[in-house]
């Protein structure tokens, strides 16, 4: 059943006439008469009988009034979920590496939530980017910017990279690389320059944050994940000249959303405190 169609039993029940529930609701009265008489068929039922120019409702269309009264009531109560909470309400998909969810997104995310009680976040964590033209997220944190697509997109900031290697070790420490379908990224053209046999290669950037924490290996981070390695006396941390892009990406129907505004603001917020930190 639609509602909409729904609606227009109560508004004739109402008005006693097609005419005043035409008015009622601001639609033309044929489309009111069109509407009802798919209601009976639907139903099988005849739903009212004219008397007097007035249009009375059978038995049989009252036992549907008492469900359309009650489906209002709950309508009724759905428009006013929002009143109760504080600021913008919604829940927003957000989708990121693992690393940029677990060390820059979710650290900040429960002071947020709780400031705007209306809101749920829904984090998506992948090394492969979702697809946007199939709407699988409302918003996208990418660390190298999209080609192309039909979405907003707006740079986040710089992330700073650090090039990790044992300040003493036997021999030449295992070096850690990214895939080969990641050899366009900074991290991978510096490490292009130590013409060394990559040992380790992943895109899992814990992974590699591990190794160089044993001492053995060298490596590129964000700046991200490795604020407690840079204070290790037993690791060398090199600046690279060239940074790590971060962009936000957010459908357009989205970006005039009260709820999808305060939550890009917070993401801002999370790079900008984050290249402070």
């Amino acid at each position: 059943m639609n509602w909409d169609d729904l609606r227009i039993i109560a508004a004739v029940r109402d008005e006693g006439t097609y005419a005043g529930a035409s008015a009622r609701l601001r639609i033309d009265e044929t489309t009111v008469g069109r509407r009802l008489s798919r209601i009976e068929r639907a139903l099988g039922l005849r739903l009212f009988e004219a008397a007097d120019g007035v249009r009375r409702p059978t038995r049989q269309c009252e036992a549907v009034l008492a469900h359309v009264e009650a489906m209002a009531a709950h309508a009724a109560e759905i428009g006013r979920v929002g009143e109760s909470l504080a600021g913008p309400v919604g829940r927003l998909r957000i989708a990121s590496t693992n690393t940029v969810a677990e060390e820059v997104l979710s650290p900040r995310a429960s002071d947020f939530l709780r400031a705007h009680p209306g809101l749920t976040l829904q984090f998506l964590t992948s090394s492969e980017n979702v697809k946007f033209s199939r709407w699988e997220a409302d918003l996208a944190i990418r660390l190298r910017k999209p080609d192309k697509g039909d979405f907003a997109i707006s740079k986040l900031g710089d992330i700073k990279l650090y090039y990790f290697e044992p300040v003493a070790t036997e021999g030449e420490p295992m070096l850690c690389a990214y895939p080969d379908e990641l050899g366009a990224i900074p991290e991978m053209q510096f490490l292009r320059t130590k013409k060394a046999r990559a040992r380790c290669v992943t895109d899992n950037v814990r992974v590699i944050r591990n190794l160089i924490r044993a001492h053995q290996a060298a490596g590129v981070l964000p700046e991200h994940v490795c604020a407690d390695l840079l204070g290790d006396r037993r690791l060398r941390a090199t600046l690279l000249p060239r940074r790590r892009d971060a962009w936000l990406l957010v459908q357009n129907h989205l970006k005039r959303d009260a709820a999808t505004r305060v939550t890009i603001d917070w993401v801002r917020a999370c790079f900008q405190e984050m290249s402070r930190a």
